[in-house]
C-alpha cells in the first residue's frame, strides 16, 4: 500500500474556542466561519487491529472529512483507553460509538495536542472519572490558552503529565507515549500501540489539509520535520499510521508529506531572503506543484485564506526569524 498522493480535504468552520484548535491565524484578514452544526455528525467506527479502533466520520460516509480530530480506542477487559476527545458537543456520540466496541468503561484518555477539536471533550470525560494523560506543556496551555480563549473547567485538565517517554500497560498492550517537542505545538505526543502496529500522530501528521505549524502554541518548523522523522523511524512497512485528520496512511505517506514540506520550504526560503513580503510570497503560489494532490487546497480555513495560504504564511513567519 503506497500513499504518495496524500489526499487532503479542508476543514471549514469552528466554534470560537476551536479557531485555535485548527492552529489558524488570519492570513488575509477575513472573517472566521460561523459556528458549525454538529447535529448531523455521525461517529464512524473502523477496526485497525484486534482491539484498536479509529473513531471518525464527521458527517462523511468515508470518515475522511469534516469537523473534529480523529479518536483512537484501545478496548479490552481492563477498560477503554481513548486517544483524544473531539469537541465537547460530540461527547455523547463518541460514548455511543465506544459502546459499539466495548462495555463502555472509559478509563484513560491521552491527548495528542492542545487543540479543542482534540481536547474539547476532556471536561465531559473528566467529570465521568476518566484519567487524562498529556504533556505538561499541554496542561499549561489548556489552563492558560495562548490565543486568549476561555480556559476549560478543572475536570478538563490532565491528571497525569509527563516529559519523557511513558508507557501505559492495559489490555495486553504496552501503549507508548512519545513526546515530540515544539512540532505542530509544543505539547505533541505520538501514541504507539506496538503489538497492534498502529501509531496515532495527532496533527503532527495529517492527510486533511496542508500542515499547520501553530507558532502561538509553541510549534516550529524544525520540530515538525523532526517529529515526522520520528514517525518514519519507529514505523515499518505494515504500520497503520492514523493522522489527526484524514484517512489511515502508511510510512510512505509520511515520507511524502515530510518531503513536500521540505520542498515548499526550499521555495519560500529564497523569497524571504530577497525581502519579499508575505503577500508577494503568497502570490507566487509556492505550493502549486502539490495542489493537485491536495484535495481542497483552496478551501477556506478559520481566520481567512486557504489551507495553502495558512501553510505558506506559517513557513514565512518561521523563516523570517532565522
Amino acid at each position: 500500500m503506497r500513499h504518495e498522493s496524500f489526499r487532503l480535504t479542508v476543514i471549514t468552520g469552528a466554534v470560537a474556542g476551536a479557531v485555535a484548535a485548527f492552529g489558524s491565524s488570519s492570513v488575509l484578514g477575513q472573517t472566521p466561519p460561523s459556528r458549525p452544526d454538529f447535529s448531523g455528525v455521525e461517529i464512524k467506527v473502523s477496526k485497525l487491529a484486534d482491539n484498536v479502533y479509529r473513531l471518525g466520520g464527521q458527517g462523511n460516509p468515508s470518515g475522511a472529512s469534516g469537523l473534529g480530530g480523529t479518536i483512537g480506542a484501545l478496548v479490552g477487559p481492563d477498560g477503554v483507553l481513548l486517544v483524544d476527545s473531539q469537541f465537547a458537543a460530540l461527547t455523547d456520540k463518541v460514548i455511543a460509538a465506544v459502546r459499539q466496541i466495548s462495555d463502555g468503561r472509559i478509563r484513560f484518555l491521552v491527548n495528542t495536542h492542545v487543540h479543542g477539536d482534540h481536547t474539547g471533550g476532556n471536561e465531559n470525560l473528566g467529570k465521568m472519572g476518566v484519567t487524562i494523560f498529556a504533556r505538561e506543556e499541554l496542561r499549561r496551555r489548556l489552563a492558560d490558552p495562548a490565543t486568549g480563549g476561555v480556559p476549560p473547567g478543572p475536570a478538563a485538565l490532565p491528571l497525569v503529565t509527563y516529559s519523557g517517554p511513558t508507557t501505559i500497560h492495559i489490555n495486553g498492550e504496552d501503549v507508548r507515549l512519545i513526546p515530540i517537542p515544539t512540532a505542530h505545538t509544543d505539547g505533541d505526543t505520538l501514541v504507539i500501540f506496538p503489538k497492534a502496529d498502529v501509531i496515532m500522530t495527532g496533527d503532527l501528521f495529517r492527510t486533511l489539509g496542508y500542515p499547520i505549524i501553530d507558532r502561538p502554541n509553541g510549534g516550529t518548523l524544525p520540530g515538525l520535520l523532526g517529529g515526522l522523522g520520528e514517525i518514519i523511524r519507529v514505523s515499518g512497512a505494515a504500520t497503520k499510521i492514523v493522522p489527526g485528520h484524514g484517512e489511515v496512511a502508511d510510512r510512505d505517506a509520511v515520507v511524502a508529506y515530510r518531503d513536500m514540506i521540505v520542498a515548499v520550504r526550499d521555495q519560500v526560503a529564497p523569497m524571504v531572503r530577497r525581502g519579499m513580503t508575505l503577500e508577494q510570497v503568497l502570490a507566487a503560489a509556492p505550493t502549486s506543484a502539490y495542489n493537485n494532490r491536495v484535495r481542497g487546497w483552496d478551501g477556506p480555513v478559520p481566520g481567512g485564506g486557504t489551507t495553502a495560504d495558512r501553510f505558506v504564511s506559517q513557513l514565512y513567519a518561521e523563516l523570517k526569524t532565522q
